[in-house]
Order: structure tokens, then C-alpha cells, then sequence
């Protein structure tokens, strides 16, 4: 969420930076037509109780019965009017607020301006997409050879987008969840496991709600969500608490499931376990200094290239542009593995500073210093990595001419010193 200082103050170069992105700036309008009104509505409030208290200590001196009783009456009359203008400013606020929950974030002076994806810039690209010496498959088809994917099974069991991992293919899985779990905190993040349900409020606090209510799984009776990311929950770990500048910065890591109801249109996404409504993910996530958030990006970006790096797979940085930033981002990297059996670069990671975006939804504060005004302090996510698309470079790039997959060193420690993956 915004600033409302800033709208007040700085309206049209608000909605110059929401231009920016393609974004509807009519509801910079919206808003500051409920401030006015809202200012509008309390001046009164404000005035008749003036009045009131005035009228009150005259009241108590009135010697005249009847003059006092009529006096009573007109109060009354004025403490009706306050209740009921009290009621409208509720309403005002109310309706303020969800108009500024629908504002996006502002990119930041350094993202590059255009207009979608294909505006995206390549900043940084580590490996090329080597020959084969045969014809790779698709990690469908060798997931199905190999007999460690059983995509009928899945579908049976809970409808389209929903698979089965069995044998080498769970326990592959299993083993790139902790590896990278343990890599994320050799490089300085405390591990967090967190519940896969959160209540509405920390969907609003995390900027999920209002955007993508439509693809989000709830409970409404419980009022609960599933979570679509680990960012979810980690990100509203401290709401509403004021840290110790001493505290900070905070980085976590943390691995859920992320359950996503999007509709996906037919096409060359329909196969394989690239998109799905349930899959694994490792997330990023880091608590920090506003003076320090952009050093930060850094190195939550140089965090995920170094996961790529040490599977041996060949990825790409992209800066996102401001047409395809996300709603609560000011700057975005995205990072991207080769998948050589469907010919395509898959995003794996997305690296992200929020600013206070997030920590204004869900009332992230630190004290500066003892005795200081708190403050709202900046959050940043990255994925460490998105799992089933990680899953398949693994297989696609290490796939052999018998389509046995080899395993990826670092991950051998984790699968009992299983260095490759053979038909059962």
C-alpha cells in the first residue's frame, strides 16, 4: 500500500509512475475524493462536539430549569448527529482504504519502462544451451519411462494439473527442497516452516487480496486460505510488531506448497508438471533498512544465481519492465533455466523489492532508536527456486541417449549417493 502523504502531496507524479506501468490511475482520483470527504465529514464532527462541550459546562451552570431541559434536548439532537457522522466516517475510511489496497506499487527509477514480458531485458547469462549429441525428450516423456511421474493417476485422483511423483521421482524432489533449504542458509537465511492455511487478513497483508482473490483456494466458512506462496505467511511473521533496529535485517527461507486455482489456456503448457495448481517451492525473504533494501535485491539475486550455479544448469537474468512488473514490486529480477527438451528458458526464481508496500498492508515497523517514532521498514522475496520447473532442467539438461537422468552432484548427498536415474 501507498503512502496517503504521498498521493496528497505528489498526485500526478503518482499517476505519472502508474502510467508507467500501464496501470488505471483513476483510483488516485478515487482516493483523494474520500479524503476530502472523510476531512470534510470529521471538521463537522469536530465542530459539534466543540459545541457539545461548550453547551455541557453551560448547562451545569443554568439555574433555569426549563431553559436547562431545553439545552438537554438540543444536545441530544447533536450527539445523534455525531453518532451518525461518526458511522459515515467508519464508511469513508472503509471505502479509502479498499481503493488504496487496489493501487499498485510504484517501479523504481532504475526499471527500465515497456510494455510486457517482450520489453524485458537480459542482463546477465551464465552457460549456453549446449548440443546433446542426440535428440532430447520432454521431461514428460522421460518422467513416464522412467516411471517416477504418473501424470493419469494424478488426474484421476484430483482433476487436470495434478500429478504423481513416485520412486526416484519423489525422492528427487525431496532432495532438491533440502539442498536448497540448506544452501539458503549456509548463505545466511533462518529457516522458518510455517502453516500452508492463513487467515484473510495476512492475504491482504502479503498483497495477494484484492488481485488474485479469483485464483486462490479459501475455506470461507473457516475464513482461511491456502497459501499461493511461502511469502504469504513469512511476510506477516512480524505484523503489527515494532523490532529493534538491532534486529535487523531479518532473512528468512522458507519451503511450502503453493496452491493456485488459475485457469490455464490449452497449448504447449498443457503437458508435464511446468504449471500446475499444487507445487513445491523454496522461498527467499528479507526484513531490512529502507537506506538498504537496493543492496539487498543484490544479493537476494546473486543468492538465486548461485543456486543455479551450483546444479550446473545454464540460466539467464532478466530485469523485468515496468509493464510486467508485479503489483507490489518497484524492481524485479527474474531468473531462468534451459529446458532443452521443450526448447525454452523456464522462470525459476523472481527477485523482488516491495519497499513498504507490503509492510504499510501488514504494519511492519522497527524503532530506529530507542525512543524514536517507528518507522515501516522495506521487505524483499525471491523463490530459491520454484521447484517443479527446477525439476525439469534437472531432468531435461542431465537426461542421457538411454533417457537416464543423471544426478546432479550436489544432490547425490541427499539421495543416499544415487548418482543416476534408471528405469525401475
Amino acid at each position: 500500500m501507498l503512502d496517503i502523504k504521498l498521493l496528497r502531496e505528489q498526485p500526478e507524479w503518482v499517476k505519472q509512475q502508474l502510467a508507467r506501468t500501464g496501470s488505471d490511475t483513476a483510483l488516485v482520483d478515487a482516493v483523494l475524493a474520500f479524503d476530502e470527504q472523510r476531512r470534510a465529514l470529521l471538521t463537522e464532527v469536530e465542530a459539534l462536539k466543540a459545541e457539545r462541550n461548550a453547551v455541557s459546562k453551560a448547562i451545569g451552570k443554568m439555574k433555569d430549569a426549563a431553559e436547562r431541559d431545553v439545552k438537554i434536548a438540543e444536545m441530544r439532537v447533536v450527539g445523534d448527529r455525531i453518532s451518525e457522522l461518526d458511522r459515515q466516517v467508519a464508511d469513508v475510511e472503509t471505502d479509502q482504504r479498499l481503493a488504496m489496497l487496489e493501487i499498485r506499487n510504484l517501479p523504481h527509477a532504475s526499471t527500465p519502462d515497456g510494455a510486457g514480458e517482450e520489453d524485458n531485458i537480459v542482463i546477465y547469462q551464465e552457460g549456453e544451451p549446449r548440443d546433446m549429441g542426440f535428440e532430447p525428450k520432454p521431461h514428460w516423456e522421460l518422467g513416464e519411462a522412467l516411471g517416477i511421474i504418473d501424470f493419469e493417476r494424478g488426474v484421476k485422483i484430483s482433476g487436470s494439473r495434478f500429478y504423481i511423483l513416485k520412486g526416484m521421482g519423489a525422492r528427487l524432489q525431496r532432495a532438491l527442497i533440502q539442498w536448497l533449504l540448506d544452501l539458503h542458509i549456509e548463505q545466511g537465511y533462518s529457516e522458518v516452516y510455517t502453516p500452508f492455511v492463513v487467515k484473510e487478513e495476512a492475504m491482504w497483508g502479503a498483497g495477494q487480496l484484492p488481485k488474485f482473490r479469483d485464483n486462490l483456494y479459501r475455506d470461507e466458512d473457516a475464513g482461511l486460505w491456502l497459501v499461493p506462496t511461502a511469502e504469504v505467511p513469512v511476510t506477516n511473521l512480524y505484523a503489527d510488531e515494532i523490532l529493534d533496529a538491532s534486529q535487523l535485517p531479518i532473512f528468512h527461507c522458507a519451503y511450502t506448497p503453493c496452491f493456485r486455482r488459475e485457469q490455464m489456456s490449452a497449448g504447449r503448457d498443457v503437458r508435464g508438471i511446468k504449471r500446475g495448481h499444487q507445487f513445491d517451492k523454496v522461498e527467499m525473504y528479507m526484513f531490512t533498512f529502507p537506506d538498504r533494501s537496493y543492496d539487498d535485491l543484490q544479493k537476494l539475486r546473486a543468492d538465486a544465481e548461485d543456486t543455479c550455479r551450483r546444479l550446473g544448469l545454464a540460466f539467464r537474468t532478466k530485469e523485468l519492465c515496468t509493464g510486467d512488473l508485479g503489483a507490489a514490486a518497484t524492481r524485479t529480477y527474474d531468473l531462468e533455466l534451459w529446458a532443452p527438451g521443450q526448447q525454452e528458458w523456464l522462470e525459476v526464481s523472481s527477485c523482488s523489492n516491495v519497499e513498504a508496500f507490503q509492510a504499510r498492508r501488514a504494519n511492519l515497523r522497527y524503532r530506529p532508536e530507542p525512543g524514536a517514532k517507528p518507522e515501516f521498514l522495506h521487505t524483499l522475496n525471491g523463490s530459491g527456486l520454484g521447484v517443479p520447473r527446477t525439476m525439469i532442467a534437472i531432468m531435461e539438461n542431465y537426461q542421457q541417449a538411454d533417457r537416464s537422468i543423471i544426478v546432479p552432484d550436489v544432490l547425490r548427498p541427499y539421495m543416499g549417493g544415487i548418482a543416476v536415474i534408471t528405469a525401475a
